[in-house]
């Protein structure tokens, strides 16, 4: 058991550090925040599909869950294009700034959706997520439509995990995942078909644009969801949406490096930034302090 939550926990990791790399290729896309999931959600159900195949898992699900499924894949669709919107009206700093905020949208639904007690200390770190947030506000106004769009998209994000940590009890996570890519692959193509008014409503990428796409659905989706998924079988839906707010920490430093003075922030959103990421990194250490003081405890008595 020891081994599968390690296993878990560096799985994890290595797939937020993916999910940080996810931002900056969707400042590199020129394409349409809409365009761009549509692309990256395509790819991805080839991508689930031919490994399906190779390992001959079979896709046999019920009637029942796999409408959930293609729902819950409408959900995906609209939070990434929040996700890559938010990033495309301000940058990737604020975006993944505020991406950050999953946690506290998660720790009021996950008892919700669970019939769980919420837990004080989500609470207070839900608070002072806000108070980062705050900060966020009212020293970077010139992205507020970027923080409002993101925040949009932390919230789907933690409504997805959320019930995704249900339907894993069910499935494999690769099946999930293309069930899942598969509705929101279909809910963005009716959504570009009634925007194209009988045009083609899809732009073709540019050579560079379609390497840059074929990394984000091989690499950044189907292997970064499926793996997402799979460790939720050992790892609450708030650890893994906790582990996740990491994200923030590659995505800045990296989109910091690469993009310049696009990427240089007041004072104030660093302080607000830092406020939130101190506050969800410090939830895994304060679970680990009180298993050790409960362990000290049963080992005097």
């Amino acid at each position: 058991m020891k081994n599968q939550l390690l296993s878990s926990h560096f799985k994890l990791h290595f797939v937020v550090f993916i999910y940080g790399f996810t931002a900056i290729l969707g400042k590199l896309i020129i394409l349409p925040a809409a365009q761009l999931v549509w692309y990256r959600m395509l790819i991805a159900v080839i991508t689930f599909y031919f490994f399906l195949r190779l390992k001959k898992t079979d896709l046999s699900i019920s009637r029942e869950h796999f409408l959930k499924l293609f729902g819950i894949g409408i959900i995906v669709a609209i939070h990434w294009i929040t996700f890559f919107g938010a990033i495309k009206i301000s940058n990737v700093s604020v975006t993944l700034g505020c991406l950050a905020t999953t946690t506290l949208f998660t720790s009021l639904l996950e008892p919700f959706f669970f019939r769980k007690r919420i837990n004080a200390v989500e609470v207070i770190i839900g608070l002072l997520i806000i108070l980062g947030l705050y900060m966020i506000f009212r020293f970077e106004t010139r992205y507020s439509d970027g923080v409002i769009v993101a925040l949009i998209s932390a919230f789907l994000a933690g409504l997805f995990t959320v019930i995704n940590k249900k339907m894993v009890l069910n499935h494999k996570a690769s099946v999930i995942g293309f069930y899942e890519m598969t509705g929101g692959l279909a809910g963005i193509s009716i959504y570009l078909l009634i925007v194209g008014w009988g045009d083609s409503p899809l732009s073709i990428p540019s050579p560079t644009d379609f390497v840059y796409l074929l990394i984000l659905g091989i690499i950044c989706t189907a292997y970064a969801f499926a793996i997402q998924v799979d460790v939720m079988k050992h790892l609450s839906a708030y650890l893994v949406a906790l582990t996740i707010n990491l994200e923030p920490v590659y995505g800045i430093v990296m989109a910091y490096f690469l993009f310049g003075e696009t990427e240089h922030m007041t004072g104030g959103f660093y302080f607000g930034t830092m406020i939130i990421l101190v506050s969800v990194l410090g939830f895994p250490l304060y679970h680990y302090y009180l298993k050790k003081r409960r362990k000290k405890r049963v080992n005097k008595t």
